[in-house]
């Protein structure tokens, strides 16, 4: 299977239930096959206590609960658990963006990649103070090599505040550094669907 280019993945929300349940464990896995290099660390950053120490036993734990992994090697996710690091923040405090990218630096100085990818794995309402807190900071610029966003969930509530959500990241981002993932926008056609097929009984 290819492998994927050298990153530094910054997980905002990263004490929550889909970092611990389905985005860790599938980071564990690709490892496991070898489409993660060596060069790539993940920083969770979240507004919930906990040392760096305390993260990676939270996130075996959820990768133990998950069900989705393969397999859970001891060797392996020691190896893995090594790459996990964690920053207490809050998206909301404009400054906290000053010392991420000090952490960022930090950590670009014991060998970390260069690449960043920034994923917001937030409720939609915490996802435009992130952009701009990013683009306040510098961190939406990269001359040392690439940034790049990931929006996770909803994307805005309805329609006017997705286009106001979309308008706020593309005057931080460049388009093709954008990737939107909402796994609910076909949630109530599905449902219908559903209805309409179990509840009929000619289909």
């Amino acid at each position: 299977m290819p492998q994927a280019g050298s990153a530094l993945l910054v997980i905002f929300g990263a004490s929550g239930d889909l970092t611990r349940r389905k985005l860790i464990p599938g980071l564990y896995d690709l490892t496991c096959v070898g489409c993660v290099p060596r060069k790539f660390e993940v920083l969770g950053v979240g507004r919930s206590p906990m040392t760096t120490e305390e993260f990676r036993a939270r996130m075996r734990q959820g990768a133990l609960e998950s069900g989705g992994i393969r397999h859970l090697d001891h060797e392996q996710w020691a190896n893995f658990g090594k790459r996990l690091f964690y920053m207490v923040g809050d998206p909301s405090n404009t400054d906290f963006y000053r010392h991420l990218g000090a952490k960022l630096e930090e950590m670009h100085q014991a060998g970390s990649s260069t690449n960043h990818l920034f994923y917001v794995s937030t409720p939609a309402s915490v996802a435009a103070p992130i952009i701009e807190g990013l683009g306040s900071a510098g961190l939406n610029r990269n001359y040392e090599g690439w940034s790049r966003i990931v929006l996770e969930k909803p994307f805005g509530r309805d329609l006017e505040s997705a286009r106001q959500l979309n308008r706020t990241v593309l005057r931080t981002f460049d388009e093709s550094n954008i990737y939107r993932i909402d796994h609910y926008l076909g949630k109530e056609t599905v449902q219908n669907i559903l209805v309409f097929r179990f509840g009929n009984s000619l289909f």
